[in-house]
């Protein structure tokens, strides 16, 4: 049977250990720090990762610590004009068989840790390179140690020290930075009786805040123009590039606590994801910009498909993945570069015709391609097209 080794233990990694455990798939994470702490602070998981999640055995966690939104409003920088307001709720349960929960990153991590034998998790294990012939991967710790596996997955994320191993490739600086916080609900009392994301759009910058730890604190995040180095965050810088900015926005900011800074970075779509012994999948395979919140999305489909695969049939399961998962994160990486544009247009004609549009979107409907994601069709799509492997 398969030995398999996962390096991460992100979202990305525990969630495909818990699937392969689920088909009882040997394998041991290898993950660098000494005790899980999460990065962070809240995530947006749409309905086609609530579905992965449940199957997982995570809808517990999901209904004690999670906030299913009622609807996600934009609204202009200054004056607070609302330019959309696209429901959720009730709608999105309908349509797409799952809400669209918001959580802290951590509490997910704890449902997710909380699936697995605490032996399994190998914390403190820190791989620097892998490396594979024909007989096995090798594992390269950092402590001058190697260890061996039939299989190697890299869930490490953008800076992902696997893909060295597949794709001679850097990570590309998007020329925005997220400031991350928290703040108590009483601070934006609104969103505890009413729980939706807003975001607000503007010139260089947007910002986002929703409810998060059962309705018991607030995530809020700003995307602003700068360069790479970020350095250490002060919330009086942030609230200096936001100036003129709605005072309710300026107000939230000002609140936020155990504020973070990270350049957002993105790679190309580029391959292959996979050799004999090797396969990456989420950031490590395909990095893309936070703008349609699918990055833990993404990698739970991606883990899902790969469990399957390798419980199915290992001799085929990594060309077969590959060629049915290239599609789909193509078009996610491209609508989160094209938003990008969109979110931080100066206003004038571009954006008010961007305004327009957001003022059309009234259901769901334009979310089926996202939301609606089926496993089972996308990989039949993948062995009709052929691809790579």
């Amino acid at each position: 049977m398969t030995r398999v080794a996962i390096v991460g233990g992100g979202v990305a990694g525990l969630a495909v250990a818990a699937l392969l455990r689920q088909h009882g798939v040997p394998y041991r994470i290898y993950e660098q720090a000494t005790r899980f702490t999460a990065v962070g602070a809240g995530i947006q998981l749409s309905p086609n990762g609530v579905r992965i999640l449940r199957r997982l055995g995570v809808g517990p966690t999901l209904r004690e610590h999670g906030v299913a939104a009622e609807s996600i409003e934009i609204r202009r920088w200054d004056d607070g004009r609302l330019l959309c307001a696209l429901p959720h709720g009730d709608a999105c349960v309908t349509a797409y068989g799952a809400p669209y929960v918001l959580i802290h990153r951590a509490d997910l991590q704890r449902g997710l840790v909380g699936l697995l034998p605490a032996a399994d998790l190998g914390l403190g294990r820190r791989v620097v390179r892998v490396s594979e012939d024909d007989e096995q991967a090798t594992l390269h710790l950092a402590d001058g140690t190697s260890d061996t596996a039939d299989l190697v997955i890299g869930a490490d994320g953008v800076h992902s020290v696997v893909r060295p191993a597949l794709i001679d490739d850097t990570p590309r600086y998007s020329g925005y930075a997220v400031w991350r916080g928290l703040l108590p609900v009483d601070e934006v009392p609104t969103l505890g009786r009413v729980p939706r994301v807003l975001f607000w759009f503007g010139p260089d910058a947007h910002v986002t805040y929703y409810p998060i730890a059962a309705r018991q604190a607030v995530h809020v995040s700003a995307v602003c123009a700068q360069s790479a180095e970020t350095g250490d965050p002060a919330v009086e810088e942030l609230t200096a590039a936001l100036d003129g900015w709605h005072p309710e926005v300026l107000r939230v900011i000002g609140a936020a606590r155990g504020v973070s800074r990270w350049g957002l970075y993105d790679r190309e779509i580029a391959g292959p994801w996979h050799s004999r012994r090797l396969v990456l999948l989420g950031d490590a395979a395909h990095p893309t910009l936070p703008y349609l919140s699918q990055g833990a999305n993404q990698a739970l489909e991606d883990a899902l498909l790969v469990a399957d695969l390798l419980a199915a049939d290992p001799a085929t399961a990594l060309n077969r993945y590959e060629r049915a998962r290239r599609p789909r994160v193509a078009e996610v990486h491209r609508q989160a570069r094209h938003r990008a544009a969109l979110f931080h247009l100066p206003d004038g004609p571009a954006q008010r015709a961007r305004d327009e549009e957001l003022a059309r979107q009234v259901d769901l409907s334009h979310l089926r391609w996202l939301y609606g994601h089926d496993p089972d069709a996308e990989l039949a799509h993948g062995a009709s097209t052929g691809g790579s492997g």
